[in-house]
């Protein structure tokens, strides 16, 4: 079923004001998670002489942005609730963009990496494959996305007050690769659990150089000429 406008527009304002009420209590159940297996995960694949440029989709009250700045890298943080940005900008000590995810207004090939952790999942599947691509955009040639997300069998609705979409890996996977992304590994967490104790599914991917059309043409013009080599 397909989402009007207002629907979409409905959906995101209410999973933002369920945060900027909890915006407190959310940083004082997050700040002592460990995630230095996402972050571990998008950097070993960033290519390039450090500092990065990293954006943090989704930086909530900022935990991240400090553990980024803390490396030498420079972080920008990018959260859709106000309260969450306030916390953000005071732990993170760095700029922090207040933005819907559905009305994103990024600049073009500025980041080496995007560190997605527990946001792209909020994004309604009608509207994922545009957000995709408008950070696909965002990225620098062969920069890396990084995204955690909790995982299901590609259901979608509300949640506590918050809205989800729960892809699997097969589902997730399709998104990516439509938007023109390759992946470099996935692992589900958290780590060293029976699978069906671990919720989670980390995914990390490059953004693809070569422009869809044009990969099409190169493949198109393999097949005109693949019967030249024949044995």
């Amino acid at each position: 079923m397909t989402a009007a406008p207002e629907d979409l527009a409905t959906i995101t304002s209410t999973t933002i004001q369920h945060y900027n009420e909890r915006a407190a209590e959310f940083w004082q159940g997050t700040r002592d998670h460990d995630v230095t297996q996402n972050i571990g995960a998008l950097l070993r694949h960033v290519r390039g002489a450090p500092p990065f440029h990293i954006l943090d989709f989704g930086c909530g009250p900022g935990r991240d942005l400090a553990t980024f700045r803390a490396l030498g890298h420079t972080p920008t943080g990018l959260e859709g609730s106000p309260a969450l940005a306030a916390l953000a900008r005071q732990h993170g000590d760095c700029t922090v963009w207040e933005q819907d995810f559905l009305k994103l207004n990024l600049p073009r090939e500025v980041f080496d990496g995007i560190f997605a952790n527990a946001s792209l999942f909020h994004v309604p599947s009608q509207a994922l494959p545009r957000v995709l691509t408008e950070l696909q955009a965002t990225l620098k040639p062969e920069g890396v996305l990084f995204a955690s997300n909790p995982r299901g069998d590609n259901e979608e609705g509300w949640n506590r007050g918050r809205y989800g979409a729960y892809h699997d890996l097969q589902s997730w996977r399709a998104f990516l690769e439509a938007a023109n992304f390759i992946e470099l590994e996935h692992y589900y967490r958290p780590a060293g659990l029976p699978i069906a104790q671990q919720p989670w599914l980390a995914s990390v991917w490059r953004k693809n150089a070569t422009p869809p059309a044009l990969r099409r043409d190169t493949r198109a013009g393999a097949g005109l000429t693949s019967g030249d080599g024949r044995n």
